[in-house]
């Protein structure tokens, strides 16, 4: 059972000026695509080839031997997930459920921004910035790599991939810009609210 690279919720250009269409192109035809494919190599005949990628993602975490395959598999989930935390016309605020729960949880929604962009901006290297359920509570977390929350038991609500691929070609080194212009134009509250409701 092969895992298959989805495609886009969107158009290429329907995210700009924010992200563009050629960042969209390299990062989903060329980096997802890799990790699509190395997934599906890695299990191939192998006792991990019937069961879903989720359940790879856990039972490969902390085996040091699968480490290929963890990393493959979980690139592969975050990158589909990363392209359904956004929409075209995006960002805002979220209301309903969600909203009770950001201030709630955060105190304010100002308050979750600040928090979502410090572990953006201070996972050193590559990684993920997440806004995840752990038990009742909402929280932000920041992992490495292709690391994410499904092995610590936390649901995933949102992610913002902070690989320079994911930004590079429109910010360079500006990571900063690439977050504000994330969260302000094309997060998509809609998803994260279907997350909190699903959980």
């Amino acid at each position: 059972m092969s895992y298959e690279l989805p495609t886009l919720p969107y158009d290429y250009s329907a995210l700009e000026p924010y992200i563009s269409k050629g960042t969209l192109e390299f990062h989903h035809d060329k980096h997802h695509a890799a990790y699509v494919n190395k997934f599906n190599d890695a299990v191939k005949g192998t006792d991990l080839d019937s069961k879903p990628i989720e359940e790879v993602i856990k039972a490969t975490a902390n085996e040091p031997s699968k480490s290929g395959v963890f990393n493959n598999a979980a690139q592969a989930w975050n990158h589909t997930f990363y392209w359904n935390s956004m929409k075209p016309q995006g960002g805002g605020t979220p209301t309903g459920e969600l909203a009770k729960k950001i201030n709630a949880d955060f105190g304010s929604f100002d308050q979750f921004t600040d928090a979502f962009k410090k572990a953006g901006a201070t996972q050193f290297g590559s990684g993920w910035a997440w806004l995840v359920l752990e038990g009742n509570t909402l929280k932000v977390v920041k992992t490495p790599n292709a690391e994410n929350p499904i092995p610590a038991s936390q649901v995933p609500l949102l992610t913002m991939d902070v690989w320079e691929h994911a930004y590079y070609l429109d910010y360079q080194n500006k990571r900063p810009d690439y977050m504000n212009a994330f969260l302000e134009n094309v997060v998509n509250w809609d998803f994260a609210a279907q997350n909190l409701a699903a959980a």
